[in-house]
């Protein structure tokens, strides 16, 4: 058995210090919140220093194979922790204008955080449900603490009963394979499914409870429900938070319940992927494009983004995988910049949560409309920003590996999701704006949202490296 806990340092570091900050901010005045706000700030940059510092260069287990550390989770948990570090800058100031500024919400961003880094290296059916847990669980209370709030208090029961169904459902198949197999390690499972005489009537039960809770997570089509309304209660701050991280963590979880836990059962998740990725990506562009609230609109994009990663796993390929990792970064990145703009145009007492809203941002501010004019293009499809490079990989692995069909329906799919992000850059550089506030943000935000836009036209334009390390940690 080994206990080297060096490579875990990262996790230990994190949590440590969300105990020691939950107990200083309970002795702290609303005046010096600001330093819990530090203090997370410096916690999530102290874990980003132990992940470069502890980076694997290949495939090591520890504690008794518990947990695996690989390079495809290190980069998964940089961009984690790198996400939850811009989503709290662009919170700071949101909070603040609702009295809502409170340690808690740090916190339990904290331990949602911990959670993820938890499913991303488990190796174990157990410790993947016990990372899952802790972040539902943090989710969970985070859309809550918005207690005046009746939206808010909605969409909290609802992600709350849905979740707790869809918990119970990727538990259920867990244990049907614990049951068949008599093990929770991946690595057992993998084998003893890989020696099957062609009985897999058990496995495929297993599998099929599995593919419901990660759909869940990750707010696939027919398992969407939740998605908009939680999207539209919530806090902006909040739903910033869950379109974004979560879904490098359920990339993560995908990854390792279906490639390294379920390899001789490839036939059978390939078409239930190719459904869900189907369903997905219709049902996300063609409802979006009746939306008015913004927040709703882009939850049936992340909905069709979903689509579009699973078209990159479901080709079941090492650049396959790359290339859904490389879509899942970049709609994080995406997701970040499109809520970041809505936290912008808020204050006190106004949510600028429609599409209208948006109505001559140009002439109220040119340079933040061009960043919105960045993002839009980009979460589009249009080249060369960043978001066509992530579609055109996961299509062309689609092509290769003789889903032609499949491709041909994204791409129709494609162009018809591109008329809502028009929209807005049409109302933001052709109409007039209905509130001619100034915008006032501090300057960290200004600084990250301009870095967020600035970033995705950059990748964009040099989209290599990313792409490389995507290809590199995966191989």
């Amino acid at each position: 058995m080994s206990f080297n806990l060096l490579p875990i340092a990262p996790e230990i570091f994190l949590l440590t210090m969300a105990c020691i900050i939950l107990l200083v901010d309970a002795y702290l005045s609303d005046e010096s919140r600001d330093l819990s706000y530090q203090l997370v700030q410096g916690t999530l940059l102290g874990t980003t220093s132990l992940l470069w510092l502890t980076f694997p260069t290949q495939k090591t287990f520890i504690l008794s194979s518990l947990v695996v550390i690989d390079p495809m989770g290190a980069l998964l948990k940089l961009f984690i922790v790198a996400t939850v570090f811009v989503v709290f800058v662009y919170s700071r100031n949101y909070l603040k204008a609702r009295n809502f500024f409170k340690g808690e919400y740090f916190v339990l961003g904290l331990l949602a955080t911990l959670g993820m880094m938890t499913m991303v290296s488990a190796h174990n059916l157990l410790i993947i449900y016990l990372g899952l847990e802790l972040l539902s669980l943090s989710l969970y209370a985070m859309v809550a603490m918005h207690r005046d709030s009746s939206q808010a208090t909605e969409a909290a029961m609802k992600y709350f009963i849905l979740g707790a169904i869809a918990s119970g459902m990727l538990l259920y198949g867990m244990s049907i394979l614990y049951g068949v197999t008599g093990s929770l390690d991946l690595s057992v499972i993998a084998q003893k499914t890989a020696q099957l005489d062609g009985n897999k009537t058990f496995f495929a039960f297993g599998l099929v409870f599995l593919m419901v809770g990660l759909a869940f997570k990750f707010g696939a089509v027919p398992f969407h429900m939740w998605v908009p309304d939680v999207y539209q209660g919530a806090p902006t701050s909040v739903t910033m938070f869950i379109s974004t991280a979560p879904k490098l963590a359920a990339f993560a979880m995908l990854m390792r319940l279906l490639i390294e836990g379920l390899p001789a059962m490839q036939a059978e998740w390939q078409q239930m992927l190719v459904i869900l990725s189907v369903l997905s990506m219709a049902v996300g562009n063609i409802i979006a494009i009746v939306q008015s609230n913004i927040k709703r609109m882009l939850a049936y994009s992340t909905i069709s983004h979903v689509g579009f990663l699973l078209l990159g796993v479901l080709t079941a390929t090492q650049t396959g995988y790359a290339a859904a990792m490389f879509y899942t970064i970049v709609y994080a990145l995406m997701g970040l910049g499109g809520f970041g703009m809505i936290v912008l145009l808020s204050r006190a007492g106004f949510e600028a949560e429609n599409v209208v809203d948006f109505k001559g941002l140009n002439e109220r501010s040119p340079w933040y409309a061009f960043i919105m004019l960045i993002l839009m293009l980009s979460m589009a499809g249009v080249p060369p920003m960043l978001g066509f490079w992530a579609k055109l990989s996961v299509l062309m692995e689609a092509v290769h590996t003789g889903y032609l069909w499949l491709a041909l329906v994204g791409v129709i799919l494609s162009v018809i999701g591109a008329y809502y992000y028009l929209r807005i850059i049409w109302m933001m550089y052709f109409e007039k704006p209905l509130d001619n506030e100034p915008i006032v943000t501090t300057p960290d935000m200004q600084v990250a949202l301009s870095a967020n836009g600035l970033i995705i036209l950059g990748l964009g334009m040099f989209p290599q490296a990313l792409m490389m390390a995507c290809v590199g940690s995966i191989g």
